[in-house]
């Protein structure tokens, strides 16, 4: 005999009690897989940001501080390294190009930062999706998501948008824009990238180069101006670790972005595992209760049972029927909850990629393939128990009572 249309009569009588069931596994499901699908995709942003930072170089502070400024956008208050160093930096022959990168303004809520057209192109692999590279101090290239079209003038403003008169706008620049570059998934789409000197010039600063002279990019002089940091593409890995050494020194610090990041994802992997602790002790919380309400139901039903043994059903049957019964609502939990799990990750990462400009993917993997198999596994292995118990009672004292 076949135990299943036994086990689908009890969930159409029982519906309510199997739905409810079912949601709590979901739940459960839910929140393990959510956790590692976000944290997945948080990471793998952050990363992707990084990779045009091959080095860093800084004034001496914060290492995190300067990465976090330079590379994520997340403009602070940062010390500023001389410009003698900067040039220095500039004429490392190690260097495929370097670029100083300067900021302060910003244009509605959007950071205006000072950089080379060595920058823009990274050192020639990028073109614009629309328009060209500036070629004067009064143009600018805007990311992919600045809402601007060509021949748009920004006028910027010194200061914090979200700090009330935080800071005033400069009239006498405005910039037209005469590109566009394609979208990064990076906090630098909002970008407004300017040249250098123009960002020197209006903050009073002369523009690096000598008296006179009107034109972008290096060489600048000696005692050019201090920038917050120098963003460097090496020739080699041999390259990069020895202008990383050369500029560890006592005016300045340099750092690759990712030894940054390894820090930072340690502690991101430290918080992911007391979340998934978390959420593998409220996963077995939730199944304890599952099957505590599950033995309830077939206590509840002990008399229906009794009448299929006494109609022939041997124990093995009504085992089978009960545990085709929780089956049906561990699997239904556990393939709903994975699908909740992915869906609100998905939504809390783009909440959180907005937030910090960047784009964060969250795509399934076989580790929450196999949370999921866990949970039905373990709650597969554990409902012989209460079957168990349901096919092994006798229907006669059943039926007495």
């Amino acid at each position: 005999m076949n135990p299943w249309p036994v086990a689908r009569a009890a969930l159409r009588r029982g519906w309510r009690t199997a739905l409810a069931m079912a949601l709590l596994v979901a739940l459960a499901t839910a929140l393990g897989t959510g956790v590692g699908a976000l944290e997945r995709g948080l990471r793998r942003a952050a990363a992707q940001a990084a990779d045009a930072f091959d080095l860093v170089i800084g004034a001496p502070g914060s290492a995190t501080q300067l990465v976090l400024t330079s590379v994520y956008l997340q403009l602070d208050t940062v010390p500023l390294m001389d410009g003698a160093v900067m040039a220095r930096v500039m004429a490392e022959p190690e260097a495929v190009w370097a670029s100083p990168i300067g900021f302060g303004d910003q244009w509605r809520g959007r950071p205006v930062v000072g950089v080379t057209a060595a920058f823009v192109t990274q050192g020639g692999r990028r073109t614009p999706t629309e328009g060209r590279i500036f070629a004067a101090e009064e143009e600018a290239v805007i990311g992919a998501a600045v809402p601007l079209p060509l021949g748009g003038k920004i006028m910027p403003q010194h200061g914090r948008v979200e700090v009330p008169d935080g800071g005033h706008m400069h009239t006498e620049v405005a910039y037209a824009v005469v590109g566009r570059l394609p979208p990064t998934g990076t906090p630098w789409d909002a970008a407004i990238m300017v040249p250098i000197e123009s960002v020197w010039e209006i903050h009073g600063l002369g523009n690096g180069h000598p008296s006179g002279v009107e034109r972008i990019g290096p060489p600048w002089e000696a005692g050019a101006p201090a920038v917050p940091a120098v963003v460097v593409k090496p020739r080699s890995f041999a390259g990069a670790y020895q202008l990383r050494a050369r500029y560890r020194a006592a005016g300045s610090t340099a750092v690759f972005p990712g030894e940054v990041l390894a820090g930072l994802f340690r502690t991101m992997g430290d918080v992911r595992a007391v979340l998934s602790a978390m959420a593998a002790a409220t996963a077995g919380l939730v199944v304890a209760a599952v099957f505590l309400a599950f033995t309830a139901v077939i206590a509840g039903r002990a008399r229906e049972h009794a009448v299929l043994r006494a109609i022939g059903a041997s124990p093995g049957f009504v085992l089978a029927a009960l545990w085709l019964e929780l089956g049906a609502v561990l699997t239904a939990g556990v393939a709903a909850g994975t699908a909740l799990g992915w869906v609100v990750a998905r939504a809390a990462g783009s909440i959180l990629g907005r937030a910090a400009g960047v784009s964060v993917g969250v795509t399934a993997s076989w580790a929450d393939a196999g949370l999921a198999a866990a949970i039905l596994v373990g709650g597969l292995l554990a409902a012989v128990v209460p079957a168990m118990a349901g096919g092994r009672a006798s229907p006669g004292n059943a039926l007495k009572t």
